[in-house]
């Protein structure tokens, strides 16, 4: 368990790094570009075979469920390098959606069973708040009426793969309501591997958990942060193969790595990787610790890390050349995944306008 400083500690831990070299050691072995391409061009587009072995088999699932509701009492510091794994494979697994912004919400409510469940990998849950809502604004509500929950939401990711949803409705409430008592539509998405989907619920019965306004906050904050350790991983992929390709990649009889325009844009993207991890382990750690300074360090994570990832996708694409902008190269899902991300849980501006007000900055 992290312990609260003054100085937060960025660096990882000895047990940090062996968590990530498991977890990379899964994804090398069963999540590799090809398949991932194959199942993004097919009708079910998450790996719940990989999602299995992440949660039942290693346990991440409830890394942020404590220990004695069945979870691993770790903090969103060994999350964060999950994601980041989980980012560099774009791996098509609801960890974000399910085993983050859901188990917040579910943390906040202090649904025990659920939690439980959630943790153990024997259900996945969704929030039903779309995927493009920051903490702290408004979001689509359904009509509570008779006992029973009545309207449609959309852009909800993940949710064609929920067993259950968590529904904020118009009393106030948050209520877990069984998937199958919902109609769930996939929805047109730029990022394959993270489907959306409109769900709408006629009548459905749900299970009060408690206030929703918290929860959703608590979960929408909680998503944001850990968000930049995914695009920080994402941006470190793309970095790093760009890279071993001008190294390879010849023209006239030298490598076109060599050549010092090129030399000079990856040079200005390996300083934006490094920010963005600081950055990153930064909400990370206030996240894990419950600092004073949590908003603050989400907003500073965010309204950096969505342009470091979008533009290092859209480097890679460019200097891979020809080979980049073809189907069988693996790097179009990432620029997808930046791009997506780049929106997920508040765009950039949003996030500085957020920030602006945090430490009370006026606008011009």
């Amino acid at each position: 368990m992290t312990t609260p400083s003054a100085q937060p500690d960025l660096l990882y831990s000895e047990d940090e790094e062996a968590l990530r070299a498991a977890v990379r050691d899964l994804l090398s072995d069963h999540c590799d570009p090809a398949g991932v391409i194959a199942r993004v061009e097919s009708d079910a587009p998450h790996d719940l075979e990989l999602w299995k072995l992440l949660a039942d088999g290693m346990g991440l699932a409830g890394l942020l469920v404590p220990e004695e509701l069945g979870g691993q009492g770790a903090t969103h510091r060994e999350a964060a390098v999950v994601l980041e794994e989980l980012g560099r494979f774009v791996a098509p697994v609801p960890y974000l959606t399910s085993a983050v912004v859901a188990t917040e919400a579910l943390l906040a409510a202090d649904a025990r069973d659920l939690l439980g469940e959630l943790a153990s990998g024997r259900r996945i849950g969704a929030l039903t708040v779309a995927l493009n809502v920051s903490a702290g604004s408004a979001y689509q509500v359904v009509r509570y009426e008779d006992g029973a929950l009545h309207g449609r939401l959309t852009g909800i990711a993940d949710a064609a793969v929920a067993d259950v949803l968590l529904v904020p409705a118009d009393d106030g409430g948050l209520y877990a309501v069984d998937a199958t008592a919902a109609t769930i539509s996939p929805q047109v998405s730029l990022d394959l591997t993270r489907p959306v989907a409109e769900v709408t619920l006629d009548g459905a019965p749900g299970r009060l958990l408690g206030d929703a306004e918290p929860a959703v906050r608590r979960a929408l904050r909680a998503g944001a942060g850990l968000l930049a350790s995914e695009q920080l991983g994402l941006a470190e992929w793309t970095l790093t193969e760009t890279v071993r390709y001008l190294k390879d990649r010849k023209q006239f009889n030298r490598p076109v790595g060599g050549f010092q325009a090129l030399k000079h844009r990856l040079a200005q993207l390996w300083l934006e990787v490094v920010n963005l991890r600081a950055t990153a382990r930064n909400a990370a750690d206030q996240l894990a610790t419950s600092g004073d300074d949590a908003d603050l360090a989400v907003a500073v994570a965010q309204a950096f890390a969505a342009p470091v990832a979008v533009h290092a996708a859209e480097e890679a694409l460019q200097l891979h050349g020809g080979i980049g902008m073809t189907w069988e190269h693996p790097v179009h899902l990432y620029l997808k995944r930046a791009k997506a991300d780049s929106i997920a849980y508040g765009t950039a501006g949003a996030h500085r306008a957020a920030l602006a007000e945090l430490v009370d900055l006026q606008a011009p």
